[in-house]
């Protein structure tokens, strides 16, 4: 039973910290980067929460708006509790989620093997 509380709220946390990054912060670097939140996993007893975040960018850029995101924790914390109720709103930290990245770079494997696997068939066709 606890797990699926933890499971809402989780979802809630996503959803809600979500919108203040976009219609609460302002700086630009932020906003120019398309930060995406991928995931929040918060402790059972919900006193820390850990937020996974995507971000557009090069690895600088990255490391920029992480850096400003966990710069932002107690505004974000804040703003968090003033749309949530929960007892108390757990402490948040930021980490990069490259799991899209690894996605497109597993996609990208996959179709230069089927194209490779193609070329050899079309090799075979010819020289049959």
């Amino acid at each position: 039973m606890a797990s699926h509380r933890n499971e809402k709220i989780n979802g809630l946390i996503q959803r809600e910290l979500s919108l203040i990054i976009i219609h609460k912060m302002k700086d630009s670097r932020i906003k120019d980067s398309n930060v995406s939140i991928t995931k929040v996993k918060a402790a059972p007893d919900l006193k820390t929460a850990t937020v996974y975040v995507s971000i557009f960018g090069d690895d600088r850029q990255k490391k920029v708006v992480l850096e400003l995101l966990n710069n932002a924790k107690s505004f974000l914390r804040s703003s968090l509790g003033q749309v949530i109720t929960v007892h108390s709103v757990p402490a948040l930290s930021f980490e990069i989620d490259n799991s899209i990245e690894y996605g497109m770079h597993i996609e990208s494997i996959l179709q230069s093997l089927k194209d490779d696997k193609k070329e050899m068939q079309d090799q075979n066709e010819h020289d049959s």
